[in-house]
């Protein structure tokens, strides 16, 4: 049988998602507890995606196989087992064939930054001192949305095939004293988010005009973006999948 686990995680302390040979990631803790609590020698976790060290999670989700059913205690002993910073939220059963990853169909990031001193949020949101000019932040944020390729935003060493996304939103609010950038798409290239946010802060702070953007894009020149802000305050949020990939609701567990 296949199971969906749904979890967060507060990427502080890890080097990412992705098991590392020299590093701690999230996936190796997962893998190694789950296993240990199905009394298994080994358990693959497929995640749909993977997030760069520092980066945070609400909200994720990966697969693996087990063939019985679990136990209705699972979740509850597998956050006892885990470390405070990873939370489980649900497993639940799916068809054979559902994976996490192929079968998401949209992802939805958030970016939260400070621009006054605080305490609580300096680890976990990006503090910029400087005025912004939001509104021309959003202005060139909106004017992504008529374009599809984004490798001008992406890492550059990096195996993809294609550089092509389907952006569907790309927007700042204002919410609880913090700035909030959320952007959805199908998927997203490496480091894109983060570059995408250095490049909206230029124009915030006068150094190019929203209509530069336009610019930057079509170049396809990842030296003509701005710099990567830090990973501290980047959150993958929100991850959709079709509903017919769930097997009647079974295995569901919080």
């Amino acid at each position: 049988m296949r199971y969906f686990i749904e979890f967060s995680y507060l990427g502080t302390a890890y080097h990412g998602w992705q098991r590392q040979p020299n590093a701690l990631g999230i996936q190796q803790l997962m893998e190694e507890r789950l296993a240990t609590l199905l009394g298994a020698d080994h358990l693959d976790l497929v995640a749909a995606g993977r997030t760069d060290a520092g980066v945070h999670a609400r909200q994720m989700f990966a697969h693996f196989d087990w063939d019985a059913p679990l136990a209705v205690d699972l979740v509850h002993r597998l956050n006892s087992f885990l470390p405070d910073d990873i939370g489980i939220h649900s497993l639940q059963q799916v068809t054979a064939s559902a994976h996490a990853r192929f079968d998401a169909l949209g992802r939805t990031y958030e970016y939260l930054l400070i621009q006054q001193k605080d305490p609580f949020w300096l680890e976990r949101a990006h503090w910029v001192q400087a005025p912004l000019d939001f509104e021309a932040m959003n202005q060139a944020a909106a004017l992504m949305l008529d374009f599809e390729d984004f490798k001008c935003f992406s890492r550059s060493k990096t195996d993809v095939k294609t550089y092509t996304c389907d952006l569907r939103e790309a927007r700042w609010d204002y919410m609880d004293g913090r700035w909030v950038f959320t952007i959805t798409a199908n998927r997203f290239l490496r480091n894109m988010v983060r570059a995408v946010v250095g490049t909206l802060l230029l124009v915030g702070r006068g150094q190019l005009d929203p209509e530069d953007v336009k610019t930057i894009i079509k170049s396809r020149d990842r030296r003509r973006a701005g710099a990567s802000v830090p990973a501290k305050g980047l959150y993958l949020t929100r991850i959709e999948y079709p509903p017919g990939i769930y097997v009647n609701g079974e295995g569901k567990q919080r």
